[in-house]
């Protein structure tokens, strides 16, 4: 990782169907997407030089856009290309890669219906989204004010951009207080997620999942279910109401940037890093390079 500013680095990004330098890939103050949130994206990892579980990502990018009421002139095929395309002229062997699509600035005002829809892919290196020592040990979360929104006020079902604004607001209250991130419970009151990953809890030799209601069904969380159950471990997707944290033994996140990380504190709950949480570290890091599990 550096912290050199995303807009002055070297290389490419690809955008609408041509790779640009670095520092021309810009957007017109007018842009839609940066006045009404009309954008959907994607966090995707690279290892050993290959885009994981790429073509779900590009699937349910389309399938974002369509909940946001457009539709991506790229076909799942085309942007799984231009991905890779992306990740070859970086050189990157390990990263990370993040397509993006938005309605662009030929319209403005809610109903922009002769916006154009653009679509840009870039990618660099990045490792651990969370401090490597800390993430051992356990990561801290702080309960967040805001709330997970109700599917019937938001396109819960989409990675759309202005649902992470809170995100944001709550990641950085977080950080203030000298957590790691932050914790969603939903509209009604349930355990929901993290800012950009989902939740498991042991107890026993039993997994336990939010129902993926009014979050997303995160590609990770597919990926890590499937890897806890080919290990005989029950895996069980329910309402976790919050006051049950108390009865578990372990706690970890999971999602494209967290990959599998363990967590040591939600709120005024305290959870130990255990064998089934390193279990499936270990298990995921091998899947995803490739590796026999």
């Amino acid at each position: 990782m550096t912290d050199q500013p995303y807009d002055d680095r070297d290389g490419v990004i690809w955008i609408d169907g041509e790779l640009v330098p670095w520092r021309d890939a810009k957007l017109h103050i007018l842009t839609h997407a940066l006045h009404y949130g009309s954008g959907v994206f994607e966090g995707e990892r690279v290892y050993n030089g290959e885009i994981f579980k790429l073509n779900e990502h590009s699937q349910r990018l389309h399938d974002s856009a369509k909940y946001l009421d457009f539709e991506i002139p790229w076909s799942v095929e085309e942007i799984n290309q231009a991905c890779r395309d992306t990740v070859k002229a970086q050189g990157l062997v390990d990263g990370y890669v993040r397509p993006i699509a938005w309605r662009g600035a030929e319209d403005m005002g809610i109903s922009a219906p002769l916006t154009k829809v653009h679509l840009s892919i870039a990618a660099w290196e990045w490792g651990s989204y969370f401090d490597p020592e800390q993430k051992m040990k356990g990561i801290t979360l702080r309960l967040a004010d805001y709330k997970r929104p109700d599917p019937a006020t938001a396109p819960t079902k989409a990675k759309a951009a202005g649902l992470y604004m809170i995100c944001t607001i709550e990641k950085h209250k977080a950080d203030r207080l000298g957590f790691a991130d932050a914790f969603f419970l939903d509209w009604r009151g349930r355990v929901a997620e993290a800012t950009g990953a989902n939740v498991f809890f042991v107890e026993g030799d039993v997994l336990h999942t939010p129902i993926p209601d009014c979050i997303l069904d995160g590609i990770t969380r597919r990926t890590v279910i499937g890897l806890a159950k080919k290990r005989g471990l029950e895996v069980v997707e329910r309402i976790i109401m919050p006051e049950e944290l108390s009865q578990f033994e372990q706690c970890f996140l999971t999602g494209s940037a967290a990959e599998v990380t363990p967590v040591s504190q939600i709120g005024d709950y305290h959870f130990v890093p255990g064998d089934i949480t390193r279990a499936l570290m270990d298990d995921y890091s091998r899947l995803v390079r490739g590796e026999q599990v």
